[in-house]
């Protein structure tokens, strides 16, 4: 039993380690996962490996290659627009369910939107990236629903890897913006508004997608040999709150 148990918790920690890499755009979208590796990594058999690879596919954060392997999934633009079409389902649906926002909960909700400020001000682009992302899972979470947040938590990632392959251009400011709102309508009680805000700035980071690039089927051979890497989207400035001059891209929402 104490066997079966351990080797619940290491597969576990190896899914929740590459979502939570994803998650703040440290693990890019293709990216291989080596079995022998990752069993190196975490002192563990390949079998064992393979089995958080296998549930990891189930969740739609990997997948495997004949003979190659285990990658991080690209998104297709129709799989992007899915995703981005079932966030806005669960997440407004999960608003306009909500009654009450709980002491607690505005704290914590307050307390992650000052971590954004900080991280803006701080030109901490991984943090931010990370921050953007978890703040749909924290209200997921006030939910008290496990099943919701996990849903939530697989799509945000996926949402992430979307990012970093079709977005062209992002403003953390205005996304961070789009949180406030979101809190002040929930502050005031107003769920039916949070949930319309919500789609509202999922529709805004969708617009912002270009769904006609394509990923590089190429990227791993060209990085292998040093060669410059195939012009990709452009990179805009992000909007500090104080003095407008945040440079680099956030793939996240």
């Amino acid at each position: 039993m104490q066997d079966s148990q351990t080797s619940e918790t290491t597969q576990k920690t190896i899914e929740e380690t590459i979502v939570s890499g994803i998650l703040s755009a440290r693990i890019r979208p293709g990216t291989r996962l080596s079995e022998n590796q990752l069993a190196t990594l975490f002192s563990v058999s390949r079998t064992r490996v393979r089995e958080a690879m296998m549930r990891l596919e189930t969740r739609g954060i990997v997948h495997v290659s004949p003979r190659r392997g285990w990658f991080v999934v690209e998104p297709s633009a129709e799989e992007a627009i899915a995703v981005y079409e079932a966030r806005r389902v669960i997440e407004a649906g999960l608003l306009r369910g909500m009654r009450a926002l709980t002491d607690e909960g505005r704290k914590a909700l307050d307390a992650h939107l000052n971590e954004e400020k900080s991280a803006m001000a701080a030109g901490d682009r991984q943090r931010l990236s990370y921050l953007m992302g978890d703040f749909h899972i924290r209200i997921a979470e006030l939910s008290g629903n496990a099943i919701i947040v996990d849903i939530l938590r697989d799509l945000t990632a996926r949402t992430i890897l979307i990012s970093m392959l079709y977005q062209s251009e992002f403003h953390a400011v205005q996304s961070h913006d789009g949180h406030c709102r979101i809190f002040e309508a929930m502050q005031a009680g107003d769920f039916a508004r949070a949930a319309e805000l919500s789609i509202e700035h999922l529709d805004e980071v969708e617009m912002g997608l270009d769904l006609t690039t394509r990923p590089d089927p190429l990227s791993e051979l060209r990085s292998s040999l040093s060669l410059p890497p195939r012009p990709g989207p452009r990179v805009s400035q992000l909007s500090d709150p104080k003095n407008h001059n945040f440079k680099g891209v956030i793939k996240t929402c």
